[in-house]
């Protein structure tokens, strides 16, 4: 068996993730038991929540113990096999995925992620992935937008944000997104087709947002968190809906940020609800029979921003907290087979 390559969690971060947290160790592959498949990592899925798991506290999955390997969404290539369901060469997904070149995973843990004809193999992690799944039930489920209301979205050039403005403009729905910098303002307003954009990094957000939307907004898309997300909470409308897919913006924080109004959930009657695409694995095939033929044809446009290297992955995870990438962030650990 070949040797194996991982990122091990050392310490927990205070702040910004640095190098020193984590240590990529060698080890070698342990041989294969009936059932179980020997899976070479081709491309490591890099989000916000992987900054998450590295905490101490409550969540929505445990946290990644010390000692243990760095977890992560990964897609690759079966190398090896003692499975009935797999054969090598297969193109599959570990549940239990992780930041390693090599995964051994019992059959029963494993997916398979065959190639769409007519996208290469990023779209897997993203677009048709769990980036597209998040976006398009956030936007379809959560928020049920009606044609003719505005909704606007934080990090909106970010991977699911800028999947979630296109969705719901196919709903009809009028769209502002919020994000850093005029380059990714023009490729919302440009190439996506958002009603209009804001630079948070050049602008007040609330002022934007006044003269944007001066009667309020109907629908939150929330990836940020913090003053941003305040400034469009006072702007919600009597029944105003927020999803909140993320708070990027506490991640790194080493103190918790200003807390919106709550009052105003009494006096504007606003339903806010969290979501996490894991509980809508089981109805995939929904998002997959309306967003591929919008995929197909050009009507959702999307970027990735691959970096090579597994060496590299923790320099890579802090690009999600600078917004040096645009649309989805990926590492390519091994060539595609």
């Amino acid at each position: 068996m070949p040797m194996n390559r991982r990122w091990v969690l050392r310490q927990r971060p205070r702040g910004e993730v640095q190098d020193s947290d984590l240590e990529l160790v060698e080890a070698p592959v342990p041989d294969l038991n009936d059932g179980e498949v020997l899976i070479r990592t081709v491309y490591l899925s890099l989000d916000p929540t992987n900054r998450t798991w590295m905490n101490d506290a409550e969540g929505y999955l445990p946290p990644v113990g010390l000692g243990d390997v760095m977890r992560g969404l990964t897609l690759g290539v079966v190398e090896a096999s003692k499975s009935e369901r797999y054969k090598e060469g297969d193109i599959v997904t570990p549940l239990q995925g992780g930041w390693s070149l090599y995964t051994v995973a019992h059959e029963s843990g494993v997916r398979p992620s065959p190639r769409i004809p007519g996208l290469p193999l990023t779209a897997n992690l993203s677009v048709m992935g769990m980036t597209g799944m998040t976006a398009y039930f956030g936007v379809t489920d959560v928020l049920k937008p009606i044609a003719g209301e505005t909704l606007v979205i934080s990090a909106a050039a970010g991977a699911v944000g800028s999947i979630a403005g296109q969705v719901a403009r196919q709903r009809g729905a009028r769209v502002i997104g919020i994000a850093g910098g005029p380059e990714k303002c023009r490729w919302l307003t440009d190439e996506l087709g958002f009603d209009a954009a804001i630079d948070y990094k050049g602008e007040d957000v609330g002022a934007a947002l006044d003269r944007l939307a001066p009667d309020g907004v109907e629908m939150n898309f929330e990836n940020v968190g913090g003053d941003i997300m305040n400034a469009v909470w006072n702007r919600l409308k009597v029944h105003g809906r927020m999803a909140v897919c993320g708070m990027i913006s506490a991640y790194n924080a080493t103190s918790a940020p200003r807390a919106p109004n709550l009052a105003r959930i009494i006096t504007h009657r606003l339903r806010i609800q969290g979501f996490l695409v894991l509980d809508y694995a089981p109805r995939a095939k929904e998002m997959w029979a309306e967003m591929g033929p919008w995929v197909a044809d050009g009507r959702i446009k999307w970027k990735v921003h691959v970096d090579d290297g597994l060496e590299g992955a923790v320099g890579s995870l802090n690009r999600l907290f600078t917004g040096a990438h645009d649309g989805k962030l990926l590492v390519r650990v091994s060539e595609e087979p």
